[in-house]
Parts: structure tokens; sequence; C-alpha cells
């Protein structure tokens, strides 16, 4: 394979392998790789040489979430009170791939899911007066999330156009993931003695949303230069059903029809970027793009009911990648820029205009990935 485009390979192939929909808070995204294999900015010979072959994938992500908004303002006042929630989140995605023909590939992906919680509000409360003591307790779930399965086609025959090429994809969630976890919180009783209360962890460190979804995708590059790419790709996932079923309080005496339980709410993820090879290194690359990705507050189909917080995340992601051989490894780490917690479909029924809940986000997310042909 040419130098050029075993760089271009590294750069593009395996960013487009590692988008990835993941929760970086309280907004509550499914961990889960998005994209299919084959890679892109490749040349015809690439995909010649690989055309009924597998690869196995490996990803891993982290980010820690403390910094709460409601709309795009912070709320310094919650790291100043020591009432921030913590969310610590390690995620390891196994995929396998196979390129059928040189246009056409199939994938499978699976996330194993590390989550932990810390709060105040979720047991004694935020208030001195409740939690004089300032005690934070910690829940979690550990455990498989949900499986995708999806297919890709390039729109161009990569030998008729190896240097500009788009992709589109279809793809499958299945509800794999525990979506009913649950865990102790401690409570206190009008002695002011603790007592456990055993019922299910936040939406946010929930392993799976419970309901069956579909997606679709797009990924595509251009070369502009000898030793550059522009790189793109995204998927947007649709959840038609509206509730999984799980109450969120069910020791409370009455449940809101509205956000009594958890909501299975659509997804969305997209990047754009470029990629320049470093000619005096085969195989290596650097990267800088742009990422968004996040939960509308109301899905495409079906309805919109249940609790959840919508929002979005728009991060600077720069990157590494490396190539050689069968082997393919990346490394990312997207920054936040910009934070929102939108309103809500419930906070939107409120007639004064006056409900908005918050949300916790990270200052940034850790992404690394390697993948191996056979």
């Amino acid at each position: 394979m040419k130098p050029i485009y075993t760089s271009l390979l590294a750069s593009a192939s395996l960013l487009l392998l590692q988008l990835s929909a993941s929760a970086q808070g309280c907004v509550a995204v499914r961990h889960m790789s998005c994209a299919a294999p084959g890679g892109a900015a490749t040349s015809a010979d690439f995909f010649k040489q690989r055309t009924g072959h597998w690869q196995i994938n490996m990803g891993y992500r982290y980010f820690k979430s403390f910094r709460h908004f409601r709309g795009d303002k912070e709320e310094h006042e919650r790291l100043e009170q020591n009432t921030e929630v913590i969310n610590l989140s390690h995620a390891v995605d196994l995929g396998i791939s196979y390129l059928a023909t040189t246009r056409l590939s199939f994938s499978v992906n699976l996330p194993i899911q590390y989550n932990d919680r810390s709060s105040l509000y979720e047991h004694y409360g935020n208030s001195v007066t409740a939690n004089p003591e300032q005690k934070r307790f910690h829940t979690g779930s550990q455990g498989i999330g949900d499986m995708r399965i999806s297919a890709s086609y390039w729109l161009v025959n990569p030998y008729k156009l190896p240097k500009a090429n788009v992709a589109l994809g279809l793809g499958v969630k299945l509800p794999t993931g525990n979506y009913a976890v649950t865990d102790d919180f401690h409570k206190l009783d009008k002695e002011k003695r603790d007592y456990v209360v055993n019922k299910p962890v936040d939406q946010s460190i929930q392993l799976g949303d419970g309901g069956v979804g579909a997606s679709l995708e797009a990924q595509g590059y251009v070369q502009v230069g000898k030793h550059s790419t522009v790189y793109f790709n995204g998927f947007y996932l649709f959840n038609p059903r509206e509730t999984n079923g799980v109450i969120r309080n069910p020791e409370a005496t009455t449940i809101d029809l509205v956000t009594g339980s958890f909501s299975v709410a659509d997804q969305f993820a997209a990047r754009v970027g470029f990629s320049q090879s470093v000619s005096a290194i085969p195989g290596l690359a650097l990267m800088l793009g742009g990422r968004v990705e996040g939960v509308p507050a109301y899905d495409v189909f079906g309805g919109s009911k249940g609790f959840r917080r919508p929002g979005y995340i728009i991060s600077v992601e720069p990157g590494v990648a490396y190539m050689k051989g069968k082997y393919s490894a990346a490394l990312t780490v997207p920054i936040a820029l910009y934070r929102n917690r939108i309103k809500s479909y419930a906070d939107r029924l409120d007639p004064q205009g006056l409900r908005h809940g918050d949300a916790a986000f990270a200052d940034y997310l850790v992404s690394a990935s390697f993948s191996r042909w056979f």
C-alpha cells in the first residue's frame, strides 16, 4: 500500500470506527459504537485486500461528569456547596466486522460498562438541615449494554473514486443491557436514623434503555492534499418506545404519569474534522475536529413522555491515529466547549414556563480504540 494511503487510513478509518454516542453525564446517551468497518480514505487496493476478511475492534471510553447546567448556564454554586452529582463512567466496546465486498460491510458491537454515581440529594438530601454532615453515598451499575447490529454501503466503488466517498448505513439496537439496575439508597427516618431503600439507579447510569431502536448513519472522506483528509460521520438513533416501565421511585405513594418512569429517548452524534499524515512516520496521523452529541427533547417516532434529561454537548476533538499492517489504533480526547441542558417534554408542560431541569456534564471524554484484520 502506498505510504499516503497508509497515513490516511490511520487517521480516517479509526475515526469512523471510533464515533460513538456516549453519556457524558446525566444526559443519558447510551454507550454505543457507531460506524462501519473497512475504513475510509483508503486505496482501492486496500478494499481488495480486505474483502472477505474479518476485523475485531475494541474501544475504551472514560469520563467524569460533575458540572451542572440548566440551559447553557453553569450552576457554579453546586460545586461551592458540595451538592454536585458525580458520575464516573468506564466502557469497553467489543466489536466484530465483516467486509463482504469492497462496498458492503457488517458490524456487531457490544459495550461493557462500569458506572459509579455519588450524590447527596438522592440519599439524605442536599440541604444542611436534611443532611447536616453532608454525607455522600455511591450507587453503581456494571455489565453489558445494548447491542448494535449494522450494515454500511459505500455509494461509489472505491476503484472509481478513491479520493472521496460517502457511505450510508442502517442499524438496529437491541435491549440487551439491563434497564432496571437497582442499588441501595440511604435515607433518614423521623428520628434521624439511617435506613436503606433498594430502588432503580439514576437513568444516566442504567446499562440499557429497554427499547428496540433503529439507526441511520453516514460517513465519508475527501482527500484535500497529498497528506491531508477531511472526514465526517454521524448517526441518529430512533427509539419508538415511549417508556420502559421502570418506576423511578417505587416507594412513592403516587406515581407521576409523565415522569414517573424512564423515557426511551432518541439520541444523536456527529463529527467533522481534518487529518494530517506525518510523512516522517508512515502510518501516523494527527487529527483535529469538532463533535456534537446528545438527546433531543422529543422523539421522531413515538411519544416523548417519561423521565429524561435532554441536552447536547459540543466539543473540540484532537487526536492521533496509527496503522501498521493489520493493526490500527487511535486516541481522541473531545474537550467540551458548549453544554446545554434543554427543556424536556415534561418541563414544557409547565403552564408558567418556569420549570427547567438541570444535568451534570463532563469537561472531557477519553476515547481510545484498537482493531485488527483477520
